[in-house]
């Protein structure tokens, strides 16, 4: 069987299953393999009906004994009712508009049921009696005991029910033969792994529970070693795919900027530096991670690196994932490097069509030293006479194919600085950002302004609402921040849009309020959000795309409504709009804490300001599903593995990764293996 191919063109499937099938991500039949249960049920054990306890989920085995149907009068609702005993007890089941199954279950035909126990009070049911709810009702045609065992909990949609899960998937694992190993067997046996198809099997319908840890540890470690071992790959490859820069040591024009900054570098930055600069220095091509905080100052270390290629003949590249931080970031540089000779340029959608190919032209010339831009610089257009240092500023927005196209840009490999004030975790550093060596900068610049942090009840709106306006009055800018954009139905959450309407039509109504978020057109957002930058909006209303790229210091006050909805690392990338100019800085967390969990998560954010201690504690609290949400973007997502369940499993498999690099034999194993599965993640291996 060719598990490569469609899911429609597997026995019992066919066009329109297909189509639900893909809402579920499952595109090939090998992609059905990899849909692992999300918990499993034991019903290995028939209860007696004697001994039935209510609450308790049980399985049953015994004889249909009645059918009764009934005929409801609202809706014209058909109800069947079956009485089932197995001479201890008897027990009840219910169906509501299942008229078709009274042909079925007729009376003497034995049943197999699982469902959790209750008494039926009243209504339809007899008064007493037990009965099933949530039940599932196996092949009343068959012997009652011939499902019982450990069965999968897949996750599913509309009518694609457990049943069709359990029966697709058995008759794919025993139409399909052995299933082959993709691990090279050095490393089978030296981590002690169950056998690949052994696995497989028992991931899916384990004999014991034991069989279903051994068969997800073996998985688990098979696509955490995969994805380390392509992520190594892909560092070597583009390490050893072009001859590198080599840089000279640092000379005039960095000495002269580091003479002009009108602060000295923190420890953590010159450190820092001294790392990029040994990189630079090198003849193996850089890549290297900047993890700092928010204010730490990376943005001056990628201003040095920059001037580093200028002054060794080559051109810098730094790419943003907004225009207005792109802006922002020309605007800074501009001030500084222009004094020293060294000309940038803003490569950005607004320009006119005769001013960007002039910008190109320029380009190609080696006219221009330094370019800053957004995605528009990966455009085919763009090409450079000498690429030395590319930079990518928050980098868990763009992906790695995007980050590649940048790289071959220049007729050298050049070297690559990416910044990110996303603080992460080590264990998702490691899957994340496998193929980069890592560097962090955790000490704040001197006079930077605390911001000071109060967790406050929805009661407390009014009065805290007052106080943000005499804020404004006295000169300063806020911002209201907002978990939807518009009110839904189904929810309580407040909006953008509700907030914004009743803070214009009260309190703020003589002042000039703007409203942003992610429904708007992108040049509507960059059009309010300058004119939050310019001073001419005084409270900006907004979701979360304010989370990165504006800088603001004259902003010194924050609300974020429903506070208990956002992570704790996201809840400290938006405090961090605020609190960077000389004014002190407030921002309050309006949450209404009613489970322990929010509770503990808002008590850290008033008490911690620490984004690397706050990232570590929101993987604790929330797991590592936000940070793989928004980071993972070119990453192949994880079918089975949990960063931090898993670490132990994650530093075992970068080992095994490890080795297999430093073993041609094991080496050439493994890379036909990601050629088929990462394909579309690590293109640029699978091209060597």
């Amino acid at each position: 069987m060719d598990v490569e191919q469609d899911i429609q063109y597997l026995k019992g499937i066919g066009p329109k299953k297909a189509q639900l099938l893909k809402k579920l991500g499952i595109c090939r039949i090998f992609d059905l393999l990899v849909h692992f249960p999300r918990g499993y049920e034991d019903q290995s054990c028939i209860t007696a009906m004697s001994e039935l306890v209510p609450g308790e989920k049980a399985v049953i085995a015994g004889t249909i004994t009645a059918i009764q149907e009934k005929h409801a009068s609202r809706r014209s609702m058909v109800i069947l009712t079956a009485m089932v005993t197995d001479g201890t007890g008897f027990v009840q089941i219910t169906w509501f508009n299942q008229k078709y199954l009274k042909q079925k279950l007729k009376t003497g035909k034995k049943l197999l049921a699982a469902g959790k126990v209750e008494y039926a009070f009243g209504g339809q049911g007899q008064y007493g009696m037990s009965q099933l709810t949530s039940f599932e009702i196996f092949d009343a045609d068959e012997e009652a005991t011939a499902d019982l065992g450990i069965l999968p909990v897949y996750p599913a949609t509309e009518s694609l029910n457990q049943k069709f899960f359990r029966k697709t998937i058995r008759q794919l694992l025993e139409g399909i033969g052995h299933i082959g190993e993709v691990i090279p067997e050095n490393i089978v046996k030296s981590y002690k792994l169950m056998d690949r198809d052994a696995a497989f099997r028992n991931i899916h319908f384990p004999e014991s529970f034991n069989m279903v840890q051994l068969a997800r540890d073996r998985l688990t470690f098979e696509e955490l070693y995969l994805i380390q071992c392509g992520l190594m790959l892909l560092k070597k490859h583009t390490q050893e795919q072009k001859q590198g820069v080599r840089h000279r040591s640092n000379g005039y024009l960095v000495n002269k900027l580091l003479k002009l900054l009108p602060f000295s570098l923190t420890g953590d930055q010159q450190r820092v530096w001294n790392e990029i600069s040994n990189d630079m220095e090198s003849s193996v091509p850089m890549r290297r991670l900047v993890q700092g905080d928010v204010g730490s100052g990376k943005t001056v270390i990628a201003m040095l690196a920059l001037l580093k290629t200028v002054e060794n003949g080559y051109q810098g590249a730094l790419m943003a994932p907004t225009e207005i931080l792109a802006r922002q970031h020309y605007e800074g540089f501009t001030k500084l490097l222009e004094p020293l000779g060294v000309r940038v340029a803003l490569l950005s959608g607004k320009l006119t069509k005769a001013r960007r190919e002039t910008l190109y032209g320029e380009l190609i010339n080696g006219d221009i030293n330094i370019v800053i831009g957004t995605h528009a610089l990966i455009q085919d257009k763009v090409s450079f006479a000498k690429l030395g240092l590319v930079v990518t500023d928050e980098q868990h927005r763009f992906g790695i194919s995007q980050r590649a196209k940048l790289e071959r840009k220049g007729s050298y490999m050049p070297d690559v600085l990416v910044m990110t004030a996303t603080p992460i975790p080590r264990t998702m550093t490691l899957t994340v950002y496998g193929d980069l060596d890592v560097s962090q900068i955790k000490e704040l610049p001197p006079g930077r302004k605390n911001i000071r942090t109060f967790v406050r009840t929805p009661d407390r709106r009014e009065l805290i609402y007052k106080f943000m306006r005499d804020e404004i009055l006295k000169g300063r800018q806020g911002y209201v921040v907002c978990p939807l954009i518009a009110d839904n139905e189904e929810s309580n959450l407040l909006s953008a849009e509700a907030v914004y309407d009743e803070l214009t039509h009260g309190i703020f109504r003589n002042i000039s309020c703007g409203l942003v978020h992610g429904k708007l057109k992108q040049s509507e957002k960059e059009a309010i959000m300058q004119e939050f930058y310019d001073g001419n909006i005084k409270l900006l209303v907004a979701t979360t795309v304010i989370e990165v790229g504006v800088n603001v210091p004259n902003a010194s006050m924050m609300v974020i409504e429903n506070a208990q909805q956002f992570g704790l690392a996201q809840l400290h990338q938006l405090r961090g709009r605020i609190g960077r100019g000389e004014y002190s800085s407030f921002c309050v967390l309006v949450a209404d804490g009613k489970s322990q969990i929010a509770r503990e998560r808002m008590n850290i954010m008033e008490t911690t300001s620490d984004g690397f201690l706050l990232a570590e504690e929101d993987l604790k609290l929330r797991g590592p599903g936000q940070f793989f949400g928004s980071m993972q973007h070119g990453m192949p997502d994880l079918k089975i593995a949990d960063v931090m369940q898993d670490i132990d499993i994650l530093l075992k498999a970068r080992q095994a990764a490890l080795e297999t690099m430093n073993n041609r034999i094991d080496l050439d194993y493994v890379l036909p293996v990601l050629q088929l599965q990462y394909k579309e993640h690590f293109n640029t291996i699978t091209e060597t």
